[in-house]
């Protein structure tokens, strides 16, 4: 598609009228080995804000998370998370106020490992349990945790036994158990089937709905799979923007055409959503 019907829909919105930003990304370009991953994207996140960031591969959506969460440094640009700039701050230090779930991540865990040892090792930031100990409180609220998302019977299992919903499930519970400020999903739904992607919605839709819950950004493929309670929507084609806003609002028919490049019809029925190709 060309980049300047993108850019004559991608307009920045403005500048917001309260101070409580936990991400500010402005005019930020990432370019890797010549190939521009990200190009000219605004996009601020507010604390009581859940947003779902939507775009076909290559959009750009892995790239903007890996700068949302202090793992990539923007190429042009500034990125500010939970008030720190990325680039003059402590990462280490900026990483543990963060919850992160990705498939890259979850490639690490080992198999072997004990369910609840893969949650409570995240209060050390590492994966797999070693000679690193732990308090009591981080014990229980590990469990609580993995209480929350519906596994935890399977506290005691290892985790190369459960299914890829349940794995789904605890990586979440990890993701959640520093007690973030944001939390950053990376396709949580994917390889799951439908009774599995229903389960893990209802859950996510539960969390979001917690006033008391973080900041949530959550990248996705389809709009099956945004959870009700969620507020915002932005939408990413070759590393740009095409769309972004209330979800309502954004995520139309003549948006979702651009953003994937095929003719969509989107419908809402209550507080989900689907898309269907309109040959």
């Amino acid at each position: 598609m060309p980049s300047d019907l993108l850019a004559g829909a991608a307009a920045a919105p403005p500048p917001p009228a309260t101070d409580d930003l936990v991400i500010d990304v402005d005019g930020v370009g990432v370019v890797r080995s010549g190939n521009h991953l990200l190009r000219d994207v605004t996009w601020r996140v507010e604390l009581d804000e859940r947003w779902v960031v939507l775009g076909p591969n290559g959009a750009g959506k892995t790239t903007l998370l890996g700068l949302a969460a202090g793992r990539l440094h923007p190429t042009a640009g500034v990125v500010h998370v939970l008030g720190e700039r990325v680039g003059r701050t402590d990462l280490a230090e900026l990483r543990t106020r963060i919850g992160l779930s990705t498939a890259a991540l979850a490639e690490r865990i080992p198999g072997q490992e004990r369910v609840r040892d893969v949650v409570v090792t995240a209060a050390w930031s590492v994966v797999g349990r070693w000679r690193e100990s732990y308090q009591p409180m981080d014990e229980t609220r590990a469990v609580a945790l993995l209480d929350q998302l519906g596994v935890g019977s399977l506290a005691d299992r290892p985790y190369g036994t459960l299914s890829e919903g349940e794995r789904k499930r605890v990586q979440i519970a990890r993701a959640l158990m520093t007690d973030p400020e944001l939390l950053l999903l990376d396709e949580p739904a994917a390889g799951l089937d439908l009774g599995g992607r229903e389960d893990l919605v209802a859950r996510l839709a539960e969390l979001a709905a917690d006033p008391d819950a973080p900041a949530m950004v959550l990248v996705t493929h389809h709009v099956e799979e945004i959870p009700p309670a969620f507020s915002h929507a932005l939408l990413l084609r070759e590393g740009q923007v095409v769309a972004q806003g209330l979800l309502g609002d954004t995520l139309t028919s003549e948006n979702l055409t651009t953003t994937f490049g095929v003719p969509l019809v989107v419908q809402r029925s209550g507080d989900r959503f689907t898309a269907r190709a309109s040959w």
